[in-house]
């Protein structure tokens, strides 16, 4: 009787190669979903399973506003003064710069400085 393939905290059908799942709590065998191999549970004797995942692999919300960044703009020419409410403090008066950022037949780009706090945002057209 061959026993499975061990890679890392991983056993494979020696049959088949499919991917043997781990024991019920009191099970004495795995059995092969693929081809009805029959693998001894003690396999799995003295194997430590560990699994790590990278902050990225679970997208939040939370975690994302944590890194957005704010930018505040110098006093160099800061375009024209508009009516736009700034998301950041509330304030009604930004000032709006036009940029084409985009393909030609797409909409433009504005930027809006809040003339209070002096938080930066833009809107595509």
């Amino acid at each position: 009787m061959a026993l499975a393939y061990k890679i890392g905290s991983l056993l494979f059908c020696p049959e088949c190669g499919t991917l043997l799942s781990r024991p019920k709590d009191s099970a004495d065998s795995i059995i092969c979903e693929q081809c009805r191999h029959e693998e001894p549970a003690s396999s799995y004797d003295n194997i430590v399973i560990t699994t790590r995942s990278h902050p990225d692999a679970f997208p939040s919300a939370l975690r994302q506003k944590r890194k957005t960044q704010t930018k505040f703009h110098d006093k160099g020419d800061q375009g024209t003064l508009v009516s736009e409410k700034c998301p950041a403090c509330g304030h009604m008066e930004a000032y709006s710069k036009e940029m084409q950022l985009r393909s030609a037949d797409e909409g433009s780009t504005i930027f809006y400085t809040c003339a209070s706090c002096k938080h930066g945002w833009r809107v595509n057209n």
